[in-house]
């Protein structure tokens, strides 16, 4: 018979509202649901922000947070599932820098709430309340946690850093001279 703890409970309810969220968020862009529009939409709104080509963006964005969500829920894969998440919300959050850091100015204190407690659930594990526990962690081994997180990261600069040089580049095409001619 085995007996549960607090943190098998605490991990469970963490990755069922963090994975819930990140469905949710994951469902707008993938497919338009939650009041979202959708990857034609967000696919648009992905290019605006830099993101390119952008409905690729919105369906790489969508699959991890949606994905993500849903295996962290589960408490299955989970590092890679959190690593996932993670670095969507680290590509939402830098779209959300230049806002400052509280929500209600747009900022990227959501994203970056969501993506570390993604991250958290990768390093901390599901917990035994979970199915990598009832599979034998299979998908839940300790070198899976840095690989998963490494990989992520590595993409995520990658994804971000050409996204923040195109923003800088469409910057620079828009601002004034500093002397008229």
């Amino acid at each position: 018979m085995s007996c549960y703890d607090r943190r098998d409970l605490g991990l469970l309810l963490l990755r069922l509202g963090t994975g819930g969220v990140l469905f949710a968020h994951g469902a707008q862009k993938l497919f338009g649901w939650f009041g979202g529009h959708g990857l034609e939409g967000t696919g648009q709104f992905m290019e605006s922000v830099g993101y390119a080509p952008g409905r690729a963006s919105a369906t790489a964005a969508g699959l991890a947070e949606a994905g993500g969500g849903t295996l962290l829920a589960l408490g299955l894969a989970t590092p890679a599932a959190g690593a996932a998440a993670a670095g969507a919300m680290a590509g939402a959050s830098a779209v959300h820098v230049p806002n400052g850091f509280f929500a209600q100015e747009g900022g990227y204190e959501h994203a970056a709430s969501l993506g570390l407690a993604a991250a958290g659930l990768a390093v901390a594990g599901p917990g035994r309340l979970s199915l990598d526990h009832a599979v034998g962690d299979v998908f839940n081994r300790g070198w899976m946690v840095p690989a998963a997180l490494g990989v992520a990261a590595a993409a995520t600069a990658v994804v971000v850093g050409a996204r923040n040089k195109r923003v800088r580049a469409r910057t620079v095409g828009e601002q004034e001279a500093l002397f008229e001619e």
